[in-house]
């Protein structure tokens, strides 16, 4: 059985990290420019390039957006009344995922964080 620090994790053609932010400040979680704000400098301290950039506030709460990237994708959608963020970072290349998650964490003020990993991409799975 293959670990995850193995050759099928020098294989992958990406990672995909999903984040569960809770206790977020609801006021945080519905403010459009604080979201995309925090999003875009979440990438930035990544290492990621940024490409480009679209966010949505829903009504009557709630915003949603993703930030292109050159390695991938950084993505958002937000539940106000819940104190809930649920991110979606992917990336094909180097970049520092747990310094971009920090940088969300703090801006939504979360208390508590859950993440799942993935290795992406055909690749991932070499026979033994």
């Amino acid at each position: 059985m293959r670990g995850p620090d193995d050759e099928a994790r020098m294989t992958a053609l990406g990672r995909h990290l999903l984040a569960e932010f809770t206790g977020c400040d609801a006021a945080a979680l519905a403010d459009l420019d604080l979201v995309t704000s925090a999003m875009l400098r979440a990438a930035e301290a990544s290492g990621a390039t940024i490409v480009t950039h679209t966010f949505h506030h829903f009504s009557p709460h709630g915003v949603s957006g993703a930030v292109i990237i050159a390695e991938s994708h950084l993505a958002i959608h937000t539940w106000p009344e819940h104190g809930f963020a649920a991110v979606d970072f992917f990336s094909c290349g180097k970049v520092d995922m747990d310094r971009g998650l920090a940088v969300l964490r703090t801006a939504l003020g979360a208390k508590d964080e859950i993440r799942l990993e993935l290795d992406r991409g055909p690749l991932r799975t070499v026979s033994p």
